[in-house]
């Protein structure tokens, strides 16, 4: 029997366009968004091929200092590493506003790789698409805002009015042989049957005549996106990618799903992406974007390997490169953020260091010293234990650590005089160099009984 708190869509409640629909039963405002399902699900289509792209020097800037040319320039390079020979970052998108943003683009160029392709972005003005035209670029995304939030309220305009002005840019791009990559802004919260649905089918069918296929990129602009196949539109991502792929006609090759992070389901969004047809996924490098944040590159590379079985040639180690490099700049990277905070692979668990002595796989999801270059490590706290110390041993003190047993008396020692520390009123872990000075104290201290 279902809960009874789950709510399913009622027939037709969305067929009146006589004017705005902000979806009150989804989207109340005063209560957060309350989750609507359909009484059948989704059906599982994923697209053989998959891969990532990225909005690192475009969404990744709004919401940090802006890059230098040079900073975009080495980071570029690292997803160029990362992604591999086969491209799996697919593109790379730039702004092209100002003069910087300009010459980023020109260096990024000039080094010639094939991957990450470089892109532009623009607003749907034809005074932005000038830009694009001097650029030079093969393929732009196009900010086609579609939720009657954007269309009503923002533009305060009408559905006919600004579809109309999106069409004549994208005419404009296909007249000069480009590429238009249209960015449906707020899909997650817009009339699908209504404007979706007729805009994309507009921007195919105008394809077909040009002869370019036209791209769909589908923004969950404020994260409110849902991941279950039973999801009800217009928040259920699976939903969403089915319908575009066999209502609207996107290929899954032309259909890139756009991630946030507000409601702190983005990765489940992502690979529902995937799951149900979508072959592109848009991030940033560490996650890094508008509020919340973005779909995190360094993991949809590791979702796309544990979906299709092989590395497709990316290169993880160049993750924790990547992380060093954000340091470098003066980037705060998350200490307990998945594969590049500090934290990560690091255990202040007694019990948690006792099971990796005996083998790291007990508490390691995977071979973090291959595929990041970070051997998992331990913390000295109050709760590391024996444990703890050994393992912190075998990692910094390796000669000294092989045969010793966590019963040894010099480091039952070393454990009380941590202890001691935490007794009198300490709160932070111990430093490494800490570490060392009390070993140092409690081998010299106590022989071997």
């Amino acid at each position: 029997m279902a809960a009874s708190w789950l709510t399913f869509t009622t027939p037709n409640a969305h067929s009146s366009v006589a004017g705005p629909d902000y979806y009150r039963d989804q989207f109340p405002y005063t209560l957060p968004p309350l989750v609507q399902f359909e009484r059948e699900p989704v059906a599982l289509n994923p697209e053989h091929d998959i891969w990532i792209t990225d909005t690192t020097f475009r969404d990744g800037q709004q919401s940090r200092a802006p890059y230098s040319v040079a900073q975009i320039v080495h980071l570029y390079s690292l997803l160029q590493r990362l992604g591999g020979t086969k491209g799996m970052v697919r593109q790379s998108e730039f702004f092209l506003y100002t003069k910087k943003d300009r010459e980023a683009v020109e260096r990024c160029q000039e080094l010639g790789y094939r991957f990450p392709e470089v892109t532009g972005w623009i607003r749907a003005t034809m005074a932005d698409y000038q830009l694009v035209r001097a650029a030079g670029l093969k393929e732009t995304g196009i900010l086609t805002s579609i939720s009657d939030y954007h269309i009503f309220k923002k533009l305060g305009s009408s559905r006919e009015a600004v579809i109309a002005g999106y069409l004549d840019v994208v005419d404009a791009a296909l007249a000069d042989g480009v590429i238009p990559r249209c960015h449906i802004e707020d899909s997650t919260r817009a009339d699908f049957h209504h404007v979706v649905l007729p805009f994309v089918q507009a921007l195919m069918e105008r394809g077909r005549q040009a002869g370019i296929q036209v791209k769909v990129r589908y923004p969950d602009t404020m994260g409110v996106g849902v991941s279950d196949p039973y999801a009800a539109l217009p928040r259920g991502i699976p939903r969403l990618t089915h319908l575009l792929r066999t209502e609207g006609g996107v290929p899954s090759e032309a259909l890139e799903f756009h991630g946030q992070n507000d409601l702190n389901a983005i990765i489940p969004n992502a690979v529902s992406a995937w799951l149900y047809g979508a072959s592109s996924n848009n991030g940033t490098l560490l996650g890094i974007g508008e509020r919340s944040g973005n779909t995190p590159i360094e993991a949809l590379a590791f979702w796309l390997i544990g979906l299709t079985g092989e590395t497709q040639g990316i290169d993880t180690t160049v993750i924790s490169e990547i992380a060093d490099y954000y340091r470098e700049i003066g980037e705060t990277v998350d200490q307990r953020l998945p594969f590049v905070g500090s934290n990560f692979n690091v255990t202040r668990a007694g019990i948690h260091a006792d099971g990796m002595i005996k083998d790291e796989e007990i508490y390691n999801p995977f071979d973090t010293t291959r595929l990041l270059n970070r051997p998992p490590g331990v913390a000295i706290t109050d709760k590391s234990g024996a444990a703890g110390l050994l393992m912190w041993m075998q990692t910094h003190r390796p000669a000294e650590a092989a045969g010793l047993d966590k019963r040894d008396p010099r480091l039952v020692r070393a454990l009380d005089m941590v202890m001691r520390l935490y007794d009198d009123g300490r709160v932070i872990a111990i430093a490494d160099e800490e570490v060392h000075e009390i070993l140092d104290e409690a081998f010299a201290g106590v022989g071997v009984g």
